[in-house]
């Protein structure tokens, strides 16, 4: 009987053993071996979930779709741009009422093209309004933004086509509201666009009181005879005959001349008919 004990003992302290024994064999064994892989292997884990190490990997789609607006707002500009230099003033007004959202890609992409340019027009009638009397009433004929609003004390009367501002009054050029005899600066900035540019010059003068300033900055390459532009000398004659004095003529910039007229104070009792050139549309090349 012992000796059946002894045994039985002896059993249930070896299966002890076998269940308190530590795995040691877990813990020594070394972690799996990943394969290496080769230089021309993509891992997809990192390179497609996480941010590549490179960042021209993330610039570039950024920068081609940059492009791809840049060019589909540059088209956009290009076409409004033409429309408005080969159709009337109320054709352009009609065109904008229909969707306004056109005039503010316009003038987006005027201003795109006005950071190429080393001088703004707007800048130097800015600065010749400071150095005259602000005292002097301003009508801007097609004033865009209504920057020269802006930056003088003088009262201005600011019209456009759209009025995307309180101060503009939207409006075909050639048929301002404002009275006969009313102002004494009439600006045309880059704004002598439609066909019938010579109706807005004809308001400009109705508008204008005797002795009166009609400042014009306009785009150089649309007075290049050479180019098929006007004859500066013959626009500025048939301004004359209109019933101005010229006062200015300045070509020393290169993007753009400027013309200073004065309203006589007495018209001619004889009526002549005027002879207009016709400007050359400032069409902008595809970059």
């Amino acid at each position: 009987m012992k000796d059946k004990e002894s045994s039985r003992k002896r059993k249930r302290a070896t299966n002890t053993k076998k269940h308190t024994k530590k795995p040691q064999n877990h813990q020594q064994q070394p972690p799996p071996r990943i394969p290496s892989k080769s230089q021309n292997q993509k891992d997809s884990t990192f390179d497609d979930q996480q941010t590549p190490s490179n960042p021209a990997k993330l610039s570039k789609p950024s920068s081609f779709l940059d492009k791809m607006k840049a060019r589909l707002s540059g088209g956009h500009f290009r076409m409004i741009n033409e429309k408005l230099y080969t159709c009337t003033g109320n054709e352009a007004l009609n065109y904008f009422q229909e969707d306004p959202a056109l005039f503010d890609m316009y003038h987006t992409g005027y201003q795109e093209q006005m950071l190429h340019w080393p001088d703004q027009p707007v800048n130097i009638i800015i600065k010749w309004l400071k150095d005259h009397n602000p005292s002097l009433v301003v009508a801007d004929f097609g004033c865009g933004d209504a920057r020269l609003a802006k930056n003088v004390k003088n009262r201005v009367f600011s019209f456009d086509l759209v009025s995307n501002d309180p101060a503009v009054i939207a409006c075909d050029m050639s048929n301002v509201p404002l009275g006969s005899s009313s102002v004494d600066v009439a600006v045309f900035c880059l704004s002598l666009m439609g066909t019938n540019f010579p109706s807005y010059l004809q308001e400009a003068h109705r508008v204008l009181k005797p002795s009166g300033w009609l400042l014009i900055a306009e785009v150089k390459s649309r007075f290049d005879p050479n180019n098929g532009g006007a004859d500066p000398n013959k626009f500025s004659k048939a301004i004359c005959d209109l019933g101005f004095t010229s006062e200015l003529k300045n070509f020393s910039n290169k993007m753009f001349i400027l013309l200073h007229f004065k309203k006589k104070e007495k018209l001619s009792s004889t009526a002549k008919e005027i002879e207009w050139p016709e400007l050359k549309p400032c069409l902008y090349k595809r970059r």
